[in-house]
């Protein structure tokens, strides 16, 4: 029976781009191999970080800690103050994010002092991402990984066709996945919202 990449079978599948045999197990001690699982955790950082649906985190309140601070836990990638919250911004607050703290950019201070919602994006464990996303992690991974060591063009040209192939596959998971709508989006929503008011006073009504 197939079942999904494990993590083990990415880094296999990266050996056998330049020729390496397959390891028993990610504690091998063959330097190719720990060079391959490297390359494969900073890939998948890297995808991640673009922010899916499947990594991402609507809604999610931190606390701050005693010092006022609102630390981000470690897993996290990226993170904004929530859209359904976002109608509450305003000149005398503006939260980003800056390493691992949110900050708050008008009075210029990490010293935030209450709750903040936020909308994250977490790093997840290879072996947690859905498989199209393993997938593309992995053939990228392994088209790098085959460019830092072997270097050739040839191998590279053909990786980049199932990289492509993967990638496409990856952003029509995401397509069904997400269930995108361009009314859900604050900059949307606030353009339609200026039109709608504007035709509203064009017929002599205040809006």
């Amino acid at each position: 029976m197939t079942t999904p990449t494990t993590k083990l079978e990415a880094v296999n599948s990266m050996l056998s781009t330049i020729g390496e045999a397959p390891v028993n197990s990610l504690t091998s001690g063959l330097v190719d191999a720990e060079t391959a699982e490297t390359i494969l955790n900073e890939v998948s950082r890297g995808v991640q970080a673009h922010g899916w649906n499947f990594n991402s985190e609507p809604d999610y309140t931190v606390a701050p800690d005693t010092g006022g601070n609102v630390v981000l836990p470690t897993e996290v990638l990226r993170a904004d103050l929530a859209n359904s919250v976002t109608k509450y911004r305003s000149s005398k607050t503006e939260y980003i994010q800056r390493g691992n703290k949110m900050y708050d950019k008008v009075s210029h201070s990490y010293n935030i002092g209450s709750s903040l919602t936020l909308d994250v994006v977490v790093l997840l464990d290879f072996e947690l991402c859905p498989e199209v996303a393993r997938r593309y992690i992995t053939v990228k991974s392994a088209r790098i990984f085959q460019e830092r060591v072997v270097g050739s063009d040839t191998l590279s040209a053909m990786n980049r066709n199932d990289e492509t192939e993967a990638l496409f596959a990856l952003r029509e998971m995401e397509g069904d996945n997400g269930d995108y709508n361009i009314f859900d989006d604050h900059s949307t929503a606030r353009v339609l919202h200026r039109s709608i008011g504007t035709k509203v006073s064009n017929n002599g009504s205040s809006f």
